[in-house]
């Protein structure tokens, strides 16, 4: 086995963009590890294209604007964010450094930002809450057991958090070969720590897969998101929606807010980037609530083309976990700074001085 290389105390100028993160974490997680955070579903074709469609995109320069008073500010769900980049759920982040989503919490919050705590984190959802210092959103998966996913939801709203991510598009893990190949399995020191106490769910012994068990004869439903809604006061998004029409119920069952995202590329494989289908949902959902997306980003001028054509925030997920597993908290907040710096780059040289000016025409077709 490889020695795994120490974390490291300061940013070295190799480290100039978020993509500079991935061999750096790579040295310093295990192979299984790596496999989890890195890999994605099947010949991982969604993974890489999350990327590629983004490179497709090219952007309208405009010149001689006036950007005095410029900002990156927004308005989240009565928060005020100084950018719109979150961290998205992310699994067992022990995997990638000891402090774990304790520290991605600190990096969001020093840089003005927020982050949605994922139900499978490796810290308690109450711990994270209360050394976090930013806002808080947890995210929700609903189990088997409804009742423990109601007692989730009350722990959620007792702990602070300001919104519930309802992630709608796993109901099952997609067939991830490269965790596969490399015997992932999780170490006896990380676990999903909120999920204590769940009771096992019995699969068939008749040779049956997935169609007929448990699994997905307990997934949920349309009606579990009418059931969420009734249980909380809290803002409900839907994390997971590709499809217009997807939208359009979504927004008639009372959700707070939409995400577009196919869970970054880990379901099914053969899916569209998200940013090719974000256009669509944006013109279903008409700016009736706030539209997130996530997938993909790994520049700040990608931050600019989702906004443009139709988010008002974005999440990133893989680019921060590579910087927490380089230098902890320090390297999450620097994938934030670099995003953050290459988005007002983007916005100077296109003639927007707010987030307010990106505007779907700033896309060349």
């Amino acid at each position: 086995m490889n020695q795994l290389l120490p974390k490291l105390q300061r940013i070295p100028p190799e480290i100039a963009a978020v993509a500079d993160y991935e061999p750096f974490a790579r040295e310093r997680m295990s192979a299984q590890a790596w496999a989890y955070i890195a890999g994605g579903a099947a010949d991982e074709l969604t993974l890489r294209d999350n990327c590629a469609a983004f490179q497709r995109l090219r952007l309208r320069s405009r010149v001689l604007r006036d950007l005095r008073g410029g900002h990156t500010r927004l308005e989240l769900f009565g928060r005020t964010f100084d950018h719109p980049i979150l961290l998205a759920p992310v699994a067992y982040q022990k995997l990638a450094h000891p402090d774990g989503e304790l520290a991605s919490a600190l990096a969001a919050g020093t840089l003005g930002g927020g982050m949605v705590v994922s139900t499978q984190a490796s810290i308690g959802l109450e711990e994270i809450a209360a050394q976090a210092r930013g806002p808080l959103w947890f995210q929700l998966y609903v189990q088997h057991d409804r009742e423990f996913t109601a007692e989730l939801v009350r722990r959620a709203e007792a702990a602070g958090y300001q919104a519930l991510v309802l992630t709608v598009d796993a109901p099952v893990n997609g067939v991830r070969n490269r965790e596969q190949r490399a015997g992932f399995a999780l170490p006896e020191d990380v676990e999903a720590v909120n999920l204590r106490g769940l009771r096992p769910l019995e699969g068939p012994a008749d040779g049956r897969i997935l169609l007929g068990t448990p699994l997905l004869e307990t997934a949920p439903t349309w009606e579990d998101l009418a059931w969420l809604r009734s249980l909380t006061r809290l803002p409900l998004l839907v994390k997971g929606v590709l499809d217009a029409e997807d939208a359009r119920q979504a927004l008639a069952a009372g959700v707070d807010g939409i995400i577009v995202s196919n869970h970054g590329g880990r379901t099914l494989d053969g899916l569209p980037a998200t940013i090719e289908v974000l256009e669509a949902v944006a013109q279903a959902v008409q700016g009736r609530v706030p539209l997130l997306m996530d997938g993909g980003i790994r520049r700040g001028s990608d931050v600019f083309k989702a906004l443009a054509l139709g988010a008002d925030a974005v999440l990133v997920g893989r680019p921060y976990v590579f910087g927490l597993a380089t230098a902890g908290a320090l390297g999450v907040a620097h994938v934030l700074q670099l995003l953050r710096a290459e988005l007002e780059v983007s916005m100077a040289l296109t003639g927007c001085r707010t987030l307010a000016d990106i505007q779907p025409e700033l896309i060349l077709r």
